[in-house]
C-alpha cells in the first residue's frame, strides 16, 4: 500500500488515518525502542497508513536530542511502504530543531514542527521564519506545520499563515491542524484550490472534518479505535451519516473516559497495554497506570460498547 502522492516538485502527501505514536518506554522509563517493529506491525494490521513520531502524544517536550534521534532511527530501520513517516522536529531551541530535522534526511518521509512555546511568536511573519530555516536544514523532505494552539500558543489563521509559508519555503507540504476552528480549516485546506495536504487533528470531531472532503488525519486515538474511525469513513462515503455520526459519540465517550482518569496522553498510552502492546510508562507530569488502574479502565470502557472497535 503506497500513501504517499506527489503533489508538486519536492512534495509528498500522506493520507487516511495517522497515528501520533507513542514512545515505548522500559519500565524505568528509559527507550524501549526494541517495540517498535511490533508497534508498526499493529498498526499496519489496524489500517493505520502513517505514524506521527515525536508529537505531543510521544511525550516529546520530556525526550532529549538524542532520545529523539533513537526514536527516528527505529521507525526509519523498519521502514515500510505500508506506513508513512513523518517525523516532529520543533523545539524551543531553533538549532536543536535544525539538528533534528537534518537527522531526520534519508530516515523519514516528512518533517513537521510546532512553533517555540516558551517566548511566544508574535507575528506570522516569525513564524513563516522559524518553519524556513528548519526547512532549511533538511530541503529535500516535505514540511508539514503542526498547529496546535492550545499549547503553542500560536493562535494565528493558518490562512494567513499558508498564504505566506507557501511561498516562502519550497518543501512546504501542509498542515497537522489539530484546532476546533473549522472555518479556518476550511479556508486553508481550499487554498490554491487544495494544494496542500491539510490534516485534520481533532479525534474527536472526524466525522465533521468529512464534510470538506478531508483525505488525511493525525490523531492519538487512531492507536486504540482505528476500526472505529475507518468505519466511520466508511459510513460516509456511503451515505451513512447517521451511523457514522453514533460511532463519532463513542469515540467522544472514549476521549472523555481517559480524560477523567488522570489525563490523555499517559492513560492512553497505559491503555495500550490491553491491547497487546506494553508501552510502559509515560513521562512527567503525565500520568502512568497501575495494573490495577488499567483494569478499572477496561472496565470503563467495556461499557460504553466500543469493544468491537478496539485495535487488535
Amino acid at each position: 500500500m503506497n500513501t504517499i502522492t506527489a503533489l508538486a516538485p519536492n512534495t509528498a502527501v500522506a493520507k487516511n488515518l495517522i497515528a501520533a505514536a507513542y514512545t515505548p518506554m522500559h519500565s524505568d522509563s528509559s527507550l524501549n525502542t526494541d517495540l517498535i517493529p511490533s508497534y508498526q506491525e499493529f498498526l499496519i494490521r489496524n489500517k493505520v497508513s502513517g505514524v506521527f513520531m515525536n508529537g505531543s502524544t510521544a511525550d516529546f517536550t520530556s525526550l532529549s536530542a538524542n532520545e529523539r534521534m533513537q526514536i527516528t532511527e527505529a521507525w526509519s530501520a523498519n521502514k515500510t511502504d505500508a506506513l508513512y513517516l513523518i517525523n516532529h522536529v520543533g523545539d524551543l531551541n531553533i538549532n536543536t530543531a535544525k539538528e533534528l530535522a537534518a537527522h531526520s534526511v534519508g530516515k523519514m518521509d516528512a518533517i513537521a514542527v510546532i512553533a517555540p512555546f516558551y517566548f511566544n511568536l508574535n507575528s506570522v511573519d516569525l513564524l513563516v521564519d522559524y518553519c524556513k530555516q528548519v526547512a532549511e536544514s533538511a530541503p529535500s523532505l516535505p514540511l508539514y506545520y503542526y498547529h496546535i494552539p492550545s499549547l503553542s500558543k500560536a493562535n494565528f489563521k493558518m490562512i494567513d499563515f499558508i498564504k505566506k509559508v507557501s511561498v516562502q519555503v519550497p518543501s512546504f507540504a501542509g498542515i497537522k491542524f489539530s484546532c476546533d476552528d473549522i472555518n479556518d480549516f476550511k479556508l486553508t485546506k481550499d487554498f490554491q484550490n487544495g494544494a496542500y495536504n491539510i490534516l485534520f487533528g481533532c479525534d474527536d470531531m472526524l466525522h465533521t472534518s468529512l464534510s470538506f472532503d478531508t483525505s488525511g488525519w493525525v490523531g492519538s486515538t487512531y492507536n486504540q479505535l482505528a476500526p472505529l474511525y475507518n468505519k466511520i469513513i466508511d459510513l460516509h462515503k456511503e451515505g451513512n451519516n447517521k451511523a457514522a455520526s453514533k460511532l463519532q459519540e463513542k469515540s467522544v465517550d472514549f476521549i472523555k473516559i481517559l480524560d477523567k482518569n488522570g489525563g490523555f496522553t499517559g492513560v492512553g498510552k497505559g491503555f495500550m497495554k490491553t491491547l497487546g502492546l506494553d508501552m510502559g510508562p509515560s513521562r512527567f507530569p503525565h500520568k502512568s497506570l497501575t495494573a490495577q488502574e488499567i483494569e478499572k479502565l477496561s472496565e470503563l470502557i467495556k461499557n460504553i460498547e466500543i469493544q468491537p472497535y478496539l485495535s487488535n
